[in-house]
């Protein structure tokens, strides 16, 4: 598997996932868009991580597509092509909805959704005429296992998860013709930052335990997979939705 000589934009790269699947792209041979949010330490500690190449750090507000928009032109202003789109970014806002007021219910609603689906959407929108003219290109969004299972007290992040998964499904179709191929892994709990109060709270146990595997995935397994999709040779793959959560949610 090699991804040597493309040209990767990772959203959400600083940490956890986004920073295993940096790593594991700019492993296989490709130049990396260490994209971040706020945290530039953090974006810098994934540079400083992955192996020698012409890799580099940039911000953005994938909820203003403004700056989404122009985090797509900066990429292809720096290397001539856009050959690899990771939406990997995303924002998790508890709203139980019998404890949240109406103005915090909508406001999560509003967040969540212009982060965790018109971000992805104004990224493709931005980098498939770029895609088109080089002769084609992979888009891979990390959506979740809360699309299908539910989110009791994070509604709007598992329909955001949902809505990216259908996006996805429907462009696959509209573009495979254009040789863009979209592809989208949903991961259960995985060992991060993000995850760890959840695994180390007082439901951790439990969630453990309702995994047949016997354990969270580990960040590097998502990149793995995530790398693959990427790659030449899956093509036949464009419009799939595939589980990474040990066998805890099976459609």
């Amino acid at each position: 598997m090699t991804l040597a000589g493309a040209v990767a934009l990772v959203t959400g790269a600083s940490r956890g996932i986004g920073r295993a699947i940096a790593r594991e792209i700019a492993e296989q041979g490709a130049s990396v868009v260490v994209h971040y949010g706020s945290n530039e330490n953090a974006a810098r500690e994934t540079l400083a991580a992955l192996p020698a190449g012409d890799h580099v750090v940039l911000r953005a507000d994938l909820g203003d597509p403004a700056e989404a928009r122009r985090l797509v032109d900066r990429t292809f202003e720096r290397y001539g092509r856009v050959d690899i789109l990771v939406n990997n970014a995303g924002i998790y806002e508890r709203q139980p909805v019998l404890e949240t007021s109406f103005e915090e219910w909508l406001d999560v609603w509003r967040r969540t959704l212009d982060t965790n689906l018109i971000g992805p959407a104004t990224l493709i929108h931005a980098v498939v005429p770029h895609m088109v003219d080089g002769g084609g290109g992979r888009i891979v969004n990390v959506s979740s296992r809360g699309a299908f299972r539910g989110e009791p007290t994070h509604a709007a992040y598992g329909a955001s998860k949902a809505g990216l998964n259908s996006l996805a499904q429907s462009l696959a179709k509209a573009l495979a013709p254009h040789n863009v191929f979209i592809t989208t892994v949903a991961p259960g709990y995985v060992a991060t930052d993000m995850a760890g109060p959840y695994l180390s709270g007082p439901q951790g146990a439990q969630i453990v335990a309702d995994i047949p595997l016997g354990r969270v995935a580990a960040a590097e397994e998502v990149a793995r997979l995530v790398a693959f999709l990427a790659t030449p040779g899956t093509e036949s793959l464009t419009g799939a939705v595939i589980d990474v959560n040990g066998a805890s949610y099976l459609r």
